[in-house]
């Protein structure tokens, strides 16, 4: 496989199409080109390439069934691959209390990357937000609090009160902000949710699962790294009283960064907690347990099995060339592809080996075509089961060719 200047080597090798035609320069090439006559017209799709001869051949040792925890539903989900490595329950409908503020923080994110907020921006604290109950900030009606305190003393605090507060703010009354919540998580795939305020406080209608707050989660560490620092926060002062952070693990394991609480007497106690240890990084959901001690030591269980038994590995990153297919009829005559998002996979640990990809191109790539059109797809494949299929796309824009140009490869294709 082709490399970029610096990319570091990729753990195995993609095999290659076997498509490589060029132009036609002169009789001999021609010659050629008919002796490979047979390489132009047969299957799409190549052999896969041996990986490194150099990796250690390891004694395999088999994966244990995943841990069965005292929870209504959890999950573990490897953040890069979004491969599901535990799950009980995943999808049933929950109370997700305090868990709400995950999405409630991430439409704020949104909004702030929009532009139509700022950090410094200064939310006027209404009565209803200052007589929420629960968990509070401690915010003051009447007084001005900037967005960046309120999204602190939710995250770290817990604050309901603020939650309310930077509801108001970004859609003028806490049921406006709800219907935002629930266009963001249509967009994100949260099929089995829905929110109807805030803060999570129990509502009838107002539920998600362990699946989709980690669907939720995955995008606020992928799209907003620099509010995520926050999740890891381990107290924070606001009008003189300090508030340390309800995450048991972020005292626990220096490799946990996030994410947050949530318990009310319906919900029980959760937690959603991700963790990175060297290039893998694991997110687990814990809904419906019995206590703060036990919904921690329910999540470092899922996280522990994890990182122990499997392994995660990031094969090729989205937008970066891997390959050049043939184009016909185009001003040029390679095209070249990538991937159109991150291939990763996480596999078990010391398997390595039965790890391969192919990269599978459409039968017939014509010009014109534009930049980010789908021209194919790879398939990573582990133990002879395919695991992973990414869109392949153009990486240029290819306008059609000269007269000349379509009549040669006219007689190229009739071959």
């Amino acid at each position: 496989m082709r490399l970029s200047d610096g990319a570091r080597p990729r753990p195995f090798s993609l095999a290659q199409s076997a498509d490589r035609s060029t132009p036609m320069k002169s009789y001999f090439h021609v010659l050629a080109l008919l002796a490979s006559f047979s390489a132009l017209v047969l299957a799409e799709e190549t052999p896969t390439m041996d990986s490194p001869s150099s990796t250690p051949t390891a004694v395999e040792i088999p994966i244990p069934d995943p841990p069965q925890l005292a929870a209504k539903g959890y999950l573990l989900v490897d953040h890069n691959s979004g491969s599901i490595l535990a799950e009980h329950n995943a999808d049933e409908r929950l109370e997700p209390a305090s868990l709400t503020k995950i999405l409630t923080a991430y439409v704020v994110f949104r909004e702030l990357a929009a532009g139509n907020i700022k950090l410094d921006d200064k939310a006027l604290i209404s009565e209803k937000a200052w007589r929420t109950g629960g968990s509070k900030m401690f915010v003051e009606v009447g007084k001005r609090v900037s967005v960046e305190d309120l999204l602190k003393g939710m995250i770290i605090q817990s604050g309901n009160d603020a939650s309310v507060a930077l509801a108001e703010y970004v859609a003028g009354s806490e049921a406006t902000f709800a219907e935002l919540m629930n266009t963001h998580a249509k967009r994100l795939g949260m099929t089995n949710s829905h929110f109807v305020n805030a803060d999570g406080l129990p509502q009838p209608e107002h539920y998600s699962t362990a699946r989709d707050l980690a669907r939720v989660t995955a995008a606020t560490i992928r799209e907003f790294p620099e509010y995520y620092a926050w999740y890891s926060q381990r107290d924070f002062v606001y009008n003189g009283i300090k508030q340390g952070n309800r995450n048991m693990l972020l005292y626990q394991d220096d490799s946990v960064d996030g994410v947050k609480t949530g318990h009310t007497e319906a919900a029980g106690y959760c937690l959603i907690a991700s963790a990175k240890r060297d290039n893998m990084r694991l997110t687990s959901v814990v809904m419906g347990s019995t206590g703060p001690k036990a919904r921690a030591a329910a999540s470092l269980t899922l996280l522990n099995y994890g990182f122990r038994f499997y392994e995660t590995h990031d094969l090729y990153p989205a937008g970066k060339q891997i390959e050049t297919l043939r184009i016909w009829m185009g001003e040029i005559d390679e095209l070249p592809v990538g991937p159109a998002e991150d291939v990763s996979v996480t596999i078990p640990r010391r398997k390595y080996d039965k790890l391969s990809a192919k990269l599978i191109k459409n039968p017939d790539i014509s010009a014109p075509i534009a930049k980010g059109t789908v021209v194919g797809h790879i398939s990573v494949v582990f133990e002879d089961k395919e695991v992973r299929r990414v869109p392949l796309i153009a990486l240029q824009d290819v306008a059609e060719g000269g007269l000349l140009q379509k009549a040669k490869d006219t007689v190229l294709k009739w071959f």
